[in-house]
């Protein structure tokens, strides 16, 4: 349900931003390093990480970003990152990225679960799931 293929290279049509797949407590990861640094914060504050994998001229991956967003805003204990697979490209193809969008979840840096396509009641699922989990374990 909801997912592109990847887009062939070098359209040459640059116009298109992420700014709507940012918003709420959603953070842009534009380097290999911002992901380093983000994902070291996220173990240290003991917080899960929800990394969507999206393309700016992705359907389902703009279809999907406004209710990512507002995941962002009711789960605070969670850190949710968005990467752009054609500005990170060869990070993106270590992931095996296949299709767009794709959520890695991830606890101390390891994968947890994952989820392929703009499939938003599993997403809601699947974080309030991991919620769940995680307030059980602090008690």
């Amino acid at each position: 349900m909801g997912c592109c293929l990847p887009k062939p290279k070098n359209d040459g049509d640059e116009s298109v931003h992420n700014a709507e797949f940012v918003g709420g407590n959603v953070h842009l990861i534009t380097t290999k390093e911002s992901w380093d640094q983000k994902l070291t914060e996220a173990k240290r504050d003991g917080k899960i990480v929800i990394a969507n994998f999206s393309a700016s001229w992705c359907g389902p991956c703009r279809m999907v970003a406004p209710f990512y967003c507002e995941l962002s805003e009711k789960h605070p204990t969670l850190m949710f990152l968005t990467i752009d697979v054609d500005e990170l490209t060869e990070f993106s193809a270590s992931w095996d990225i296949k299709a767009t969008p794709t959520f890695f979840f991830l606890k101390d840096g390891q994968q947890i679960d994952k989820l392929v396509g703009a499939n938003k009641p599993e997403l809601q699922k699947k974080i309030t799931s991991i919620v769940d989990s995680e307030s059980t374990l602090q008690k």
